[in-house]
């Protein structure tokens, strides 16, 4: 049975004495009900989703994520309020976000207090009067606690993670329902605004630009610092961040794009280094996959020995140290692939890393002057690489980059075998051919989804080739080919 929290109380008083967000009447729109008969439903828990069926929610698409966090390192406290717009898809007489962990303390839709109950990694809202179909309204969530590090399936650590001077929220696949409510599944992709609040010397970074920054003293008299962040392209929960610690930043013209960079205080030549890139790294990357999707880049170097990956995080890659040239064009080509161009599911993450390790290949052979992108595939093939086999001997043949588990959703063949697959669609097409498909990929689906049906549609197309034998060779199934 689930427990049920009382929304009846008052909410937890910020630490901050600021007003309130505001929230406007829920419209109430005429509409018919999904789900075949008339009247009120429940939204669903979960998004069908072939690799984490639990995760997300249906019944309603979200638009904008305001999330009030005021945070206190010392002790890894958090006070959250998430205001989420949303539009609902069908009738809802309640609906669910996918949330863990922390205590919900109020709950409001359309300014009317609202029920919550939880039940695993649910948190269901039942708002006063049913919400109709086409309705936009607005949800907000008040919490508090301890936010948690979460374990992946494969057991890499995600959620929020604390750092001996501060933390970071991390989301891919599932961690960001360890710090806020939402539709986590990649399908759904909002507009963010956030206002993160912490004590005098700390700085807090979170995706797309700084609007504000205002010192601010709290009812004990201690001074804080509130930022103000502004995401207005659509934007996948997972690739959500805030990090909290005691930063030094550098701001830069990036070909054209302001960047804002984020660093511990001992990673300052790396961040110097990153600055002299990054107009390098853009103008190449925009030559071969069009025109930069977002407002802003950037990046956050931390000093965080407890994870062991760089992540994507959307116009701010998180590197918990300094990386190689390599591995920060990789993140860059994750914001045209990946977080522009986002998969309509978890199973083809291959399209999310695939691409990103090609360009790695690319870049090694047309900036570094290594190896050439076939020899480096015919390293590959034949396991001479170190990418192409983990310590404990796994290799890109262990199973198709079609078809990852939980447990293999970042194994070796998503990211080796699916650069290999581009590599065998360019030598069936040619590099013209190839790199307009790039394009067309990131203009037709810009700020979308796609999956991998849409991406062998499109290769067919531009080729003009029945390119079925190859996807089914490389990509599908589970036999290494025979390609000499």
């Amino acid at each position: 049975m689930a427990k049920t929290e009382s929304v009846s109380v008052p909410t937890v008083r910020s630490r901050l004495l600021r007003r309130a967000v505001p929230l406007v009447a829920l419209a109430l729109l005429a509409g018919c009900s999904g789900g075949g008969e008339p009247g009120p439903h429940a939204g669903g828990s979960g998004a069908g989703d072939p690799v984490f069926p639990s995760l997300g929610n249906s019944g309603y698409q979200v638009l904008h994520y305001g999330l009030e966090l005021d945070y206190e390192p010392e002790g890894n406290d958090l006070d959250g309020t998430a205001v989420i717009t949303a539009r609902a898809t069908e009738e809802l007489s309640s609906f669910t976000f996918d949330f863990t962990g922390m205590k919900v303390t109020d709950a409001k839709v359309g300014g009317k207090t609202a029920k919550t109950s939880r039940k695993g990694n649910k948190l269901k809202v039942v708002p006063e009067q049913p919400v109709s179909t086409g309705a936009t309204f607005k949800a907000e969530i008040v919490y508090s606690g301890k936010p948690k590090t979460m374990r992946d399936p494969d057991g890499a650590k995600e959620g929020w993670i604390e750092t001996d001077h501060g933390a970071v929220g991390l989301g891919e696949p599932e961690g960001s329902m360890a710090w806020f409510p939402g539709n986590h599944h990649p399908s759904d992709k909002a507009s963010y605004d956030f206002t993160v609040s912490v004590p005098d010397g700390y700085t807090a970074v979170a995706n797309g630009e700084l609007k504000k920054k205002e010192q601010v003293e709290d009812e004990d008299g201690d001074d804080w610092t509130v930022f103000t962040w502004h995401s207005g392209e659509p934007m996948a929960s997972y690739l959500a961040t805030v990090a909290v610690g005691d930063f030094k930043t550098a701001e830069t013209d990036a070909a054209g794009v302001p960047a804002y960079i984020a660093y511990a205080p001992k990673h300052e030549d790396a961040a110097r280094h990153m600055k002299e890139l990054l107009p390098k790294a853009m103008t190449w990357a925009r030559e071969r996959f069009g025109p930069y999707p977002f407002s802003s880049f950037g990046g956050i170097i931390d000093d965080n020995p407890y994870i062991h990956y760089a992540l994507e995080t959307q116009t701010k890659p998180y590197f918990p140290e300094p990386e190689t040239d390599r591995i920060i064009v990789h993140e860059l080509a994750h914001q045209w692939f990946g977080n522009s161009v986002t998969p309509r599911n978890w199973r083809d993450m291959w399209l999310n890393e695939g691409f990103a390790q090609y360009t790695e290949w690319m870049w090694e052979a047309q900036q570094e002057k290594g190896r050439s992108e076939k020899q480096t595939f015919d390293d590959y093939y034949d396991g001479k690489d170190p990418e192409s086999k983990d310590a404990e001997g796994n290799d890109i043949w262990a199973f198709p980059p079609a078809y990852p588990t939980a447990e293999t959703i970042s194994g070796r063949p998503v990211y080796g075998r699916g650069a290999m697959v581009l590599h065998k669609v360019r030598e069936t097409v040619g590099d013209p051919v190839f790199f307009d498909i790039l394009k067309a990929w990131t203009r037709n689906h810009r700020y979308g989804n796609a999956g991998t049906d849409d991406f062998i549609k499109l290769c067919e197309r531009k080729s003009g080739k029945d390119l079925g034998d190859l996807f089914d060779t490389w990509l599908f199934k589970a036999d290494k080919p025979d390609h000499r």
